[in-house]
């Protein structure tokens, strides 16, 4: 019982906290109850008008708003889950998104994120979106670390959403690509069961050189000669994990030297190449995991990581 009555407090604590960015409904209070073994009611039966709206990317969908994992304040995440009755344990998608290495624009729009978090808990898995502190207040390897922070929250506490720990996938988009393969390349900063499973890259930078902009500088420092060591070589280059790698033909050119880079330097390391994609277009995160999973995006490589990630246990 005092365990249960624990587990109860930091459930409606971290639901107050949400409260500020998303006021939840009582079938998102129900679902955080049951799912943690506090209540042993069941959650009303949508009715045949409830249905979900397949035209709507969030129908069906409920969010859990700004769960603490750091002691910053920017140290905060959302998790998105189905409304299914599937109650197995589900594949996880770590969202880290960045337009920025600093600044207050370096986030992006909550609303542009939570439709890529839809495309996850549609699909059967769990979508978390995850913020982390920005330079210049918070140099490197502050995202690394954050990025560490998270994963480890998540191993701890996706099973109370119906998330399955072992199958933690690391979404890094843009400047958040950069951070998840500096966790991935500098096991220094990784935390107690901060493991990932698989981890997607979307046009990131991985290494910064003499061509870094004043934002970048910002996060790495002005010294560039320490831009080597705090890049992500070598140590991606050792990892064994499955890596999905993307860019689009329209990013900036340096963005597409830079993935396609380090797709050659995977390729002829002793690991193995990455899954690798061309993205048609890259407007932003919630358009690069479109419904449609024909359409030259995220969605169909990533469901084929998930499926890959899935049948390691299979005899």
């Amino acid at each position: 019982m005092i365990t249960k009555y624990v587990a109860f407090c930091c459930l409606l604590t971290a639901v107050t906290a949400a409260s500020v960015l998303a006021e939840p409904g009582p079938s998102e209070i129900s679902a955080h109850l049951i799912k943690a073994g506090l209540t042993d009611d069941n959650p009303a039966t949508p009715s045949a008008d409830a249905a979900v709206d397949q035209s709507q990317p969030c129908a069906g969908v409920s969010f859990s708003r700004g769960l603490k994992y750091g002691e910053s304040d920017l140290n905060v995440l959302d998790v998105a889950t189905s409304d299914s009755k599937d109650t197995s344990p589900r594949p996880v998608l770590m969202f880290v998104a960045g337009e920025s290495f600093a600044g207050e624009g370096g986030m992006p729009a909550a609303a542009v994120q939570d439709q890529a978090m839809c495309f996850a808990a549609r699909n059967g898995m769990v979508g978390v979106k995850v913020n982390y502190r920005l330079a210049p207040v918070n140099p490197w390897p502050a995202g690394a670390r954050d990025v560490a922070a998270a994963a480890s929250w998540i191993y701890e506490n996706i099973d109370l959403f119906g998330g399955n720990h072992t199958e933690i996938v690391a979404v890094g988009y843009s400047v958040g690509a950069f951070h998840v393969a500096s966790l991935l390349a500098h096991p220094e900063f990784q935390v107690h069961d901060s493991d990932l499973a698989a981890a997607v890259l979307v046009s990131g930078i991985y290494h910064s050189g003499a061509e870094a902009s004043d934002a970048e500088k910002s996060y790495f420092g002005a010294d560039a000669s320490k831009y080597q060591e705090r890049s992500a070589f070598p140590g991606i280059l050792n990892i064994d994990i499955p890596i999905l790698l993307a860019w689009s033909a329209l990013d900036p050119p340096r963005l597409v030297t830079q993935g396609e880079g380090l797709k050659q330097r995977l390729c002829n390391s002793l690991t193995h190449c990455p899954h690798t994609t061309v993205l048609k277009s890259r407007d932003s995160l919630a358009a690069a995991f479109g419904s449609d999973t024909a359409s030259g995006g995220l969605a169909g490589p990533t469901l084929e990581l998930i499926r890959e990630i899935e049948a390691r246990g299979l005899p």
